[in-house]
């Protein structure tokens, strides 16, 4: 699929809250369940922390509509989420790219580690594994923290 990836605008935030928010339900939905959090708490962390203080792309369609997003901390990946229709195609690979584009000396990233999905997208895109730990507050669940270095 031919995308976009450009910075986030303040038009991007509805499409973007609501692709985050699929994502999470298709890959994790139990957890999302039991420990997921109210649409209004996901609003204000999207307003809040994420848009406040990482560095946002959004990647597009033909139409401009959002269908992924990227949001960084230095080279830190903070955030990457694709909308599940749109799975497969290569958006979560190009976002990789511009993370890369960004941080050039590598990338890093946390993943729950019942994450299988994004554990299988990682490690296919060249990640390794280089510490296990325990997510913060309010998720306290068993996490990986991977590693992109170019050779």
């Amino acid at each position: 699929m031919n995308v976009i990836i450009r910075k986030f605008l303040e038009k991007d935030f509805n499409a973007v809250l609501i692709l985050w928010r699929i994502a999470r339900e298709r890959s994790l939905p139990e957890f999302e369940r039991t420990k997921g959090h109210f649409l209004f708490e996901d609003l204000a962390y999207l307003r809040d922390r994420i848009l406040a203080k990482d560095t946002v792309w959004v990647a597009v369609d033909a139409q401009d509509s959002p269908i992924g997003f990227l949001a960084m901390q230095g080279d830190l990946i903070d955030h990457l989420y694709v909308h599940p229709n749109f799975w497969r195609q290569g958006i979560g690979r190009a976002m990789l790219d511009k993370a890369l584009l960004t941080s050039p000396a590598g990338v890093c990233l946390f993943t729950l580690q019942i994450n299988t999905v994004a554990q299988h997208f990682y490690e296919k895109n060249g990640f390794t594994i280089i510490a296990r730990g325990v997510s913060p507050a309010p998720e306290n669940e068993p996490d990986l923290k991977y590693e992109y270095r170019p050779e």
